[in-house]
């Protein structure tokens, strides 16, 4: 292996380069511009989750007087806090413009954001009665001088930095400092009166520092400032070793202890005081090993998620109108249709309803005796939940394996397994020291005197809400082998010590590499006799160090390597010697790009796989991931079209290389969307 020091990319930059492609979205005047807003809050979302999480990791690594070299690609953990740092520090800088600029280009389109220095006289009335109404009764103020202990701020609130001076005398000056935290009940947009044209608006904050006065009325002050602070704090789950303790106690417990977690990240508004900033510091105990960033006036942009429409439909991105699964009814029998062929479902192209009328047919069909499924995330009223518990009340023996520790969704998922298991299902809570991010359901059908299966594979989770944005295939199928192999994964559940083998499934964690490098060996040994030999991979992250060097072979034999990869990717793709048979391209648009799509050329005759897995060292050890083969010739059609039009995508895709400059693919020819003739493939599809 030729070691070189382009060898990896190190994850926790790669992570930076993909956000940083999440906000050239909101700089992208292509964007509709209340859609390129939205993306702002994307990108902020995602580095909070960042920060509790990776910065959280290395951070650990730094505390803990290790380096770190091996697992973080030859960066020191030391240098690497800094490095981030610095990257986010200038990120935060390019998003504070391209707010600046949307700001300028909502006042063109008669959309005003006013400050709270702008208000007309009927507006500060309005907004003077909405604090009253709806703000000051959630209102959380802490006055903090006198306090013994300073208060825990909670995990990414938001919070204003009060200073005041109070008059003690002639000429003496008391300092007064105070904490208002943002009600986190109330929409941080508030919408005043339109007058004529012109909608105007005012963040939350604006109009709690308007409203200053109100609040600290008690207090004989000669000015007073207010600058907003967020704290982000360490949200890995230490996990309680007390065997007296179920699964479920154990997750509740940490969940409630990632709320006092050690600090991460401090952001800050650039514009306070020093005093007040060394005040906040020394009280809150930020480290050296924090982040500290400062920032604008507004932080947990992550709202701007939330920005109010405003009626301004030419503002936003056209709805499309899911399209069914061509030849597959929603009426009639679904197991019917299924006995007959495997369908995809690839939505948000496709409409989700084939699951859910898969799970409400098995609920009330009489001759359905078993389902059992993976659950890992599930939406807020699930008609997926609602169909087990029918299934349930129908007599069915309904098996679930539901995972506790889904990040970030933890209580919504306690919450599911103590409704479905005072329903009567039955749970089954993961196998120690492994995820189970599988996307499975089988069910079990009484057909004459024999048991006939069915079932689904998916690349993404049962969530009927993600499923609008979120892009992933669903394989629907009653191929025995590959069902009586989903029973072998169930069994492995609750028999955690027998392992399972498989003839078609590719399985987590005992089986992925193996299987992969022994396809990526077949394409090799093509490419070494002259055959055509290529490989087409469509995935979300690419970390896994082993696939890497894995790839890097197959490149120096010849191979001709396509990657899609929406998020991190350690790979260099392109280098002399290394990589020069491998290209890789990243695709961010309107939907989140989260379908794992895997093409080994095999003489001319693909073997084609989904799968919820990708390259990572966690998904390849320490998960149960499924990756299904594909068998029916209309699907694996569908597949190769549809890897294809991403890949020639040349107004969304950018191309990965050394410098990691996240530049756009241009080819010259006709601009190709892929998310949007995606859309027209598959409503093209009807017609014929």
């Amino acid at each position: 292996m030729i070691k070189t020091k382009n060898q990896y990319i190190n994850r926790e930059i790669s992570w930076l380069r993909f956000n940083e492609r999440v906000l050239q979205e909101s700089a992208d005047k292509n964007v509709p511009l209340i859609e390129r807003l939205r993306f702002l809050g994307i990108f902020s979302n995602n580095l909070d989750e960042f920060f509790k999480v990776r910065y959280a990791t290395v951070k650990r690594i730094v505390e803990a007087g290790k380096s770190g070299k091996s697992a973080l690609g030859g960066e020191t953990a030391k240098d690497l806090l800094a490095e981030i740092t610095q990257t986010c520090i200038g990120q935060q800088t390019k998003s504070l413009k391209i707010l600046g600029d949307i700001e300028k280009e909502l006042e063109a389109q008669d959309i005003f954001i006013l400050r709270e220095t702008e208000l007309s006289q009927p507006q500060a009335t309005f907004v003077k009665d909405y604090f009253i109404q709806n703000v000051s009764p959630q209102l959380m103020t802490i006055i903090l001088n006198d306090l013994a202990e300073f208060p825990i701020l909670k995990d990414t609130a938001a919070y204003l930095a009060i200073k005041m001076l109070l008059r003690t005398g002639k000429e003496a000056v008391e300092k007064k400092y105070a904490l208002i935290e943002i009600p986190k009940g109330i929409d941080r947009f508030v919408v005043l009166p339109k007058e004529g044209d012109k909608n105007y608006i005012i963040i939350l904050d604006d109009l709690i520092r308007y409203c200053l006065d109100s609040i600290f009325t008690m207090f004989d002050y000669t000015s007073i400032s207010a600058h907003m602070i967020k704290i982000t704090r360490d949200a890995e789950l230490d996990m309680d070793n007390d065997l007296s303790k179920s699964f479920i106690e154990k997750i509740s417990a940490s969940v409630a202890d990632r709320k006092i977690g050690d600090p991460v990240r401090f952001v800050y508004d650039k514009g306070i005081e020093k005093d007040t900033l060394s005040f906040l510091k020394e009280k809150m105990n930020i480290e050296d090993t924090d982040s500290v960033i400062p920032g604008g006036r507004y932080h947990n942009r992550r709202d701007y998620m939330g920005f109010p429409s405003l009626g301004r439909t030419d503002l936003l991105y056209q709805k499309i109108t899911a399209l069914p699964v061509k030849g597959l009814s929603l009426e009639g029998s679904i197991f019917e249709q299924i006995a007959k062929k495997d369908y995809l479902q690839y939505t948000p192209y496709h409409t989700f309803s084939y699951i859910i009328k898969f799970l409400r047919e098995a609920a009330i069909d009489p001759t359905v005796k078993n389902i059992k499924i993976t659950v890992y995330r599930l939406a807020n009223n699930s008609q997926v939940a609602a169909s087990l518990i029918n299934a349930v009340k129908n007599g069915k023996q309904v098996t679930v394996q539901i995972e506790l520790q889904a990040r970030f969704d933890e209580e919504a998922n306690i919450q599911y397994a103590e409704q479905l298991q005072d329903e009567g299902v039955k749970l089954i809570f993961g196998v120690p020291g492994l995820k189970v991010h599988s996307k499975i359901c089988v069910i079990e059908r009484e057909e004459g005197n024999a048991l006939k299966r069915y079932g689904f594979i998916s690349t993404g989770n049962f969530n009927e809400s993600t499923a609008r944005i979120y892009t992933d295939y669903t394989l629907f199928t009653a191929h025995d082998a590959i069902l009586k192999e989903l029973n072998k994964v169930f069994d492995f559940f609750e028999t955690t010590y027998k392992i399972h083998k498989y003839k078609h499934l590719v399985v987590s964690p005992h089986y992925t590499q193996r299987v992969f490098e022994k396809l990526i060996d077949n394409e090799i040994s093509n490419a070494i006799v002259g055959k055509e030999a290529y490989i087409k991979i469509k995935m979300n992250s690419f970390t896994s160090y082993k696939m890497i060097d894995k790839l890097y072979e197959a490149s120096r034999a010849g191979v001709k390597v396509k990657l899609i990869v929406r998020g991190i990717c350690c790979l260099v793709p392109g280098v002399k010697g290394m990589s020069d048979n491998i290209e890789a391209i990243s695709v961010v648009d309107k939907f989140l790009e989260h379908s794992r799509l895997f093409i080994f050329g095999n003489g001319g005759n693909p073997k084609i796989y989904i799968s919820s897995a990708d390259w990572m060292t966690r998904n390849i050890d320490y998960r149960v991931e499924v990756g299904c083969p594909i068998y029916d010739e209309d699907v694996k059609r569908e597949l190769l079209d549809t890897f294809d039009i991403s890949w020639n995508d040349n107004v969304k895709a950018r191309i990965f290389n050394e410098a990691q400059d996240n530049a756009y693919k241009k080819n010259g020819g006709k601009k190709l969307r892929s998310q949007f003739i995606k859309y027209e493939y598959y409503r093209d599809q009807l017609k014929s």
